[in-house]
């Protein structure tokens, strides 16, 4: 069977727009004489479309789609289309909708299969939304026996989730079990570092214990926190590789499912290269899909607002990206020349707004409140008058402002509430801080782009005379670490002291973090790229005591 694999990225809402993908790429098929076009998990609404699901008038848009396609169909006679789509159960009960994957060929509505296995685990929350398939079933198609599922639906392999099984039940075993010759899955299955091989691992898995060729196909994009890869594949029987297909980019092909596959031809990625490329595509999409084409950041002459402007400006274009240098009385003129060299190399417009006036202002007003001494009140003040800034430019503008905070300072509160902290998209939310030293060499590794001087100074907010990160915060390495165990790997205090040791500072992290939930609940959404973001991957209560 020739089956054409279509790697795209849909707009969640867009309807209208998603159909019309579908439908421009329908005439590629059949030039490529194409028995089978293959569309990720609910294509049709974008992946995830959360509460549009409860809004009874987008259900029925994206039936009228549906009912589109199936006429639109019957110019291809010899095209099957496989989509997903939210379809009603057409029970009272419940949550009333499946998460379906659906078969149009030649004016009709061939088959349907609904989602098993919805996950409610991270950032899924599809028990929400959606009820279970009642049963799995096998489609006959040409000749072929298609076993088709949906995304979670592959994702109970006891090979691979020795430790934690979620699920009691395998469709894919149940799909062969039943005749199914081709195994299908569509997919709408989120990044983060190394989820790739993960990815990989399963799905070969499934081909070779089932000794059936495997066709998946995952859609690519930034929506919201979420990035989607690609990274889609089809196996042969024994696992081995018949097409790769790149990440983080579109991409349209047909494949002959009854070739052999190629040895070595899956490579996986670079782990450092595939979160530059995320973060790329997530602020591009975040733009684009929210209506932004230009964006400011403030440039302290930091690593952190180094990599952010960098990262822009991949993403949308150097004529596109504001530098504002904002120096206070303790901002070193290195910084400020470091700020300007950088702009200079990337070819941004970079302007210098300084602060010591507003600052000076500020402190006389509240003189008569505050008294003379000084505390975190006065280095807060700065970085709020630097956040009104970028703001005014945004509103005056059009700018998006992108904050420059990574992961390890928001996690211990290292950060300020109206200041720093402001902007419509939090870069670097979800890269600690040694990955951010990672992603500047991964930047430099052809040139120097990000200078020495960045790279090496000691990170320091610069908001009184001689300030370092290190004043306050453990080493980034071992605070890094702490983070990890304690955030993505949720350990306890007890075993992260056991991993690394220094148990006082591991009880001064952990205290950190939970009693700054509060401020990362007002903060700016983020990207993801680890195992576990701040966002709606983690709900943790702000007042508590654990």
């Amino acid at each position: 069977m020739r089956v054409t694999v279509a790697q795209l990225n849909p707009i969640v809402g867009d309807v209208e727009g998603n159909l019309k993908k579908i439908l421009d790429i329908l005439p590629q098929c059949r030039s490529e004489q194409s028995d089978l076009v293959v569309f990720p998990e609910l294509f049709l609404t974008g992946y995830p479309p959360r509460d549009f699901l409860e809004r009874t008038f987008f259900i029925e848009k994206t039936q009228r789609a549906i009912e589109e396609l199936v006429t639109l169909s019957k110019k291809y006679t010899e095209l099957g289309i496989l989509f997903g789509a939210p379809t009603p159960t057409g029970k009272e009960t419940g949550k009333r909708i499946y998460n379906s994957a659906l078969l149009v060929f030649d004016g009709c509505m061939l088959a349907t299969q609904h989602k098993s296995l919805l996950p409610a685990y991270d950032v899924f929350d599809e028990t929400r939304y959606f009820d279970p398939s009642p049963s799995l079933h096998v489609i006959p198609f040409k000749d072929e026996v298609l076993g088709i599922s949906v995304c979670e639906d592959a994702w109970n392999d006891p090979a691979v989730f020795l430790k934690r099984r979620i699920y009691a039940s395998d469709p894919i075993e149940k799909l062969v079990g039943m005749g199914a010759t081709l195994l299908i899955n569509i997919s709408a299955s989120p990044f983060h570092k190394g989820k790739e091989e993960l990815r990989h691992t399963i799905i070969r898995n499934h081909a070779v214990k089932c000794k059936v060729p495997f066709v998946y196909v995952n859609q690519i994009g930034g929506n919201d926190e979420l990035i989607f890869d690609g990274r889609s594949m089809c196996l042969d029987r024994q696992g081995c590789p018949v097409a790769i297909f790149p990440s983080f980019k579109e991409h349209v092909q047909t494949v002959d499912m009854k070739q052999a596959g190629t040895p070595g031809l899956y490579a996986p990625q670079d782990k450092v290269e595939s979160v530059y490329e995320a973060l790329i595509l997530g602020i591009k999409d975040y733009m684009r899909k929210c209506g932004f084409s230009k964006t400011v950041v403030g440039l302290s002459g930091g690593i952190d607002s180094a990599l952010t402007c960098i990262l822009a400006k991949e993403a949308c274009g150097k004529q596109n990206v504001l530098g504002i240098s904002m120096p206070s009385p303790f901002s070193s003129p290195g910084s400020i020349e470091d700020s300007r060299r950088l702009a200079g190399t990337l070819g941004i417009q970079f302007e210098i707004i300084s602060i010591t006036g507003i600052y000076h202002s500020y402190l006389e007003t509240l003189r008569e409140f505050f008294g003379e001494g000084m505390d975190v009140t006065e280095e807060n003040i700065q970085a709020r008058i630097r956040g009104n800034i970028l703001m005014a430019f945004s509103n005056k503008f059009g700018y998006l402002v992108l904050s420059t905070g990574n992961k390890s300072e928001l996690a211990v509160g290292y950060c300020t509430l109206y200041g720093d902290m402001n902007g419509g998209l939090a870069v670097l939310s979800d890269v600690p801080k040694t990955m951010v030293y990672e992603l500047a060499h991964y930047i430099n590794r052809e040139g120097e782009v990000i200078s020495k001087e960045i790279l090496e100074k000691p990170p320091s907010a610069e908001l009184r005379p001689n300030q370092t990160d290190q004043d306050t915060l453990p080493p980034y390495p071992l605070l890094d670490q702490i983070l990890h165990y304690y955030i993505e790997e949720g350990c306890s205090q007890e075993e992260i002291a056991s991993h690394v040791g220094n148990p006082d500072t591991v009880r001064w992290v952990i205290g950190a973090v939970d009693r700054n939930e509060y401020k990362r609940r007002q903060a700016a959404p983020g990207l993801k790229v680890t195992t576990k973001a701040f966002g709606v991957g983690r709900r943790m209560p702000i007042a508590a005591k654990v």
